[in-house]
């Protein structure tokens, strides 16, 4: 479980985020929406320790981070690092030995080559994989669907459903609503730094 309680962040006089509370329970999947500068990014990099806050995010193991897989709107990658040296760098960070890499390639990524000649799309599906086999508990993906291709958008949905029946932790944001339908128990609506509705599944039409 990830409890968020009371969490609040200011830039400045710019209040991102205010007093939020959320429950994230483990085999769920969870959705984060709301228009462009809701503040759902900056949720996710304090939930993922990226960022101070003021309130308490608790869960089941500590420190959380070491634990989180954080899959970001636009992965950073080092400009000399191959595909599967960036895998390789992920997993040690989490003491993870990755056995027959190229099988378990599962979106068939060019892993020789330099991940800075990847299009956005590989970019994205490296970073995935790379937090996949890293075997956390929790992951966070901001808006994975995006620039991505139809084929490798079906495979992250089966790949959301499998870590839901692992008893996983996974909470997207995206801006195409049938990726959420397809995958979310719950979806949380933000407006302006601040929860206003939470919705289950059975009423995901009227959101």
């Amino acid at each position: 479980m990830i409890k968020v309680k009371n969490l609040s962040k200011s830039y400045g006089s710019n209040n991102v985020l205010k007093d939020i509370n959320l429950d994230f329970l483990n085999g769920k999947v969870y959705g984060i929406v709301g228009e462009n500068g809701a503040g759902k990014t900056t949720l996710f990099r304090c939930i993922a320790g990226l960022e101070d806050y003021d309130g308490e995010i608790e869960a089941e193991v500590t420190p959380l981070k070491n634990h989180l897989g954080l899959l970001l709107t636009e992965p950073f990658f080092f400009s000399k690092i191959t595909g599967s040296e960036y895998i390789r760098l992920l997993c040690n960070a989490r003491n993870t030995p990755i056995k027959d890499m190229e099988s378990r390639n599962i979106f068939d990524l060019p892993l020789n080559q330099y991940a800075s000649t990847y299009s956005t799309g590989m970019k994205k599906k490296l970073a995935l994989t790379a937090i996949l086999l890293q075997e956390n508990k929790y992951y966070i993906l901001d808006e994975p669907f995006n620039g991505v291709d139809i084929q490798s958008n079906i495979i992250l949905t089966e790949i959301i459903h499998k870590l839901r029946e692992l008893n996983k932790i996974v909470i997207i944001s995206s801006h195409i609503f049938s990726t959420l339908s397809d995958t979310c128990d719950e979806i949380h609506l933000l407006r302006k730094g601040e929860p206003i509705k939470t919705v289950q599944k059975n009423e995901f039409k009227d959101l």
